[in-house]
């Protein structure tokens, strides 16, 4: 049995890759606050199945070399869904990014990626424990 097969370690990691792309999109956004028409971005909150496993978006696929391949179910390129997040604020340019609310989003996102990531690293730990050095 390896440890990527350990349900609590698995969706642990799916959860910290989560917050990884999340941070991405979240600096997209700030760094389009002044693109005229450019509407804040965020993800799907990830979906946890009953069975306490998240199935990881980043399985061992095909690379797609070219936008007209046909992608599979599940492939490493879709990643995680996006949604487009109609702001309050809207610019007279169209632009609905709001710098503090995308900050706020910002530090929400690197607690909650600290908290799982401290969670993997005590899991891993508890493990070599049980096993003994």
């Amino acid at each position: 049995m390896s440890i990527g097969d350990i349900p609590v370690l698995s969706l642990l990691k799916s959860k910290m890759k989560w917050h990884q792309a999340r941070q991405k999109i979240l600096a997209q956004n700030v760094a389009n606050a002044n693109t005229p028409g450019y509407m804040a971005q965020d993800l799907k909150a990830m979906e946890v199945p009953p069975s306490g496993r998240a199935r990881s978006p980043f399985a061992v696929t095909l690379e797609r070399t070219n936008a007209a391949h046909i992608s599979a179910p599940g492939d490493a390129n879709a990643r995680f869904e996006t949604k487009t997040e109609p702001g309050w604020e809207t610019t007279p340019s169209g632009n609905g990014v709001v710098l503090e609310e995308q900050m706020v989003k910002v530090t929400e996102n690197q607690m909650d990626f600290q908290m799982a990531s401290t969670l993997y690293a005590r899991s891993l730990a508890l493990l070599r424990t049980a096993i003994g050095n």
